[in-house]
């Protein structure tokens, strides 16, 4: 990424030098002007070599970059722009970047909900205009999942910032179960989606279990300016690494799970991986296979096994597949 910033500024750096036609650019001024241009921008000297600015206007003077810039040498030394008021910044968009900025406009718009993106607004709607006056709209090609009537998504902004600024909440919650909400005293950490629902993960107060609130059931917020947050150095990525959706549970609950897949599955579970710990035990001569995943066995593991019917067969543990065969067995009566 870097790197690629660097470059950037380069490209903008020759393109500023060959815009001023009272001054003659050699390729000692174009280089000495990215250098400082780096600098100004970086806070540190980044040596730009001269093969590097020859390859830089090699690739602005090419269809790679889209700017096909007229980039001439004249005088054997001299660079300059063929057209006088020639500027990579004016240069039209062609159909294909119009064509991926527009489905970005859409893609953005889908998370009007989301108050995060808020200051994207006026830049969204800036960018629909550019869209607007060079083609014709089109329906999305690219359709997120996602759920208008979903509860809690006003929340969002509030939550997000409170974690961002590290601001312990009072949150009055209503659990499925229950009659009435209650307050909860909880120190944030992060934001979860999982199957179309968003979700608060943090630590109670004074306890160190880790706390999963669901943003739809979410009545209440308040921030504590004056309790001191507790940060835990909570990392997601590591707390999750050996769940299926966000109920994590503790070691004693985290298994081998064996899994038999029919033929016509196989090739779905092969490219879509139920976990990041899946691996092939078998691949029979039907085309089905035998995969084993190593995740704590919760309910969102059971409703992802449930979706694939008499497709897949639980073979280990034994008590999940006992519970797998109970629930099928009971939906079965449902039918007689």
């Amino acid at each position: 990424m870097a790197q690629n910033k660097n470059a950037l500024i380069r490209y903008k750096t020759i393109d500023k030098c060959l815009q001023n036609q009272y001054r003659k650019w050699t390729l000692e001024d174009l280089i000495t002007a990215c250098s400082d241009a780096l600098y100004e921008f970086e806070g540190r000297d980044i040596n730009v070599s001269k093969r590097t600015v020859q390859l830089d206007i090699q690739l602005m003077r090419s269809d790679k970059l889209g700017y096909n810039a007229p980039i001439v040498v004249y005088e054997k030394k001299f660079y300059k722009y063929a057209i006088n008021d020639y500027s990579i910044m004016n240069v039209p968009l062609n159909e294909n970047d119009m064509n991926i900025l527009s489905e970005t406009v859409e893609m953005l718009k889908q998370f009007k909900d989301f108050s995060l993106f808020s200051e994207l607004g006026g830049i969204i709607h800036r960018l629909e205009d550019k869209v607007h006056t060079e083609k014709t709209k089109q329906a999305a090609i690219i359709q997120l999942d996602k759920n208008e009537n979903l509860k809690g998504l006003n929340h969002l902004d509030l939550l997000y910032h409170a974690i961002l600024k590290k601001i312990c909440l009072s949150i009055a919650y209503k659990s499925f179960k229950a009659t009435s909400s209650s307050k909860i005293l909880i120190h944030p950490y992060i934001l979860k989606e999982f199957n179309n629902r968003w979700f608060l993960v943090g630590k109670k107060d004074k306890e160190k279990k880790i706390l999963t609130l669901a943003l739809d059931r979410i009545e209440h917020i308040e921030y504590l300016l004056k309790v001191k947050y507790i940060s835990g150095n909570f990392n997601g990525d590591e707390y999750y690494k050996n769940t299926i959706g966000v109920t994590v549970l503790n070691e004693s609950h985290l298994q081998n799970i064996k899994l038999s897949v029919d033929k016509h599955n196989a090739p779905y579970v092969l490219t879509k991986p139920f976990h990041q710990s899946q691996e092939v035990l078998e691949t029979k001569e039907d085309g089905s296979i035998v995969i084993n995943i190593k995740v704590h066995l919760n309910y969102e593991l059971e409703r992802l096994i449930l979706g694939f019917g008499d497709s897949i067969e639980v073979m280990k543990p034994k008590n999940l597949r006992n519970r797998i065969k109970k629930k099928l067995t009971n939906a079965i009566a449902n039918y007689n």
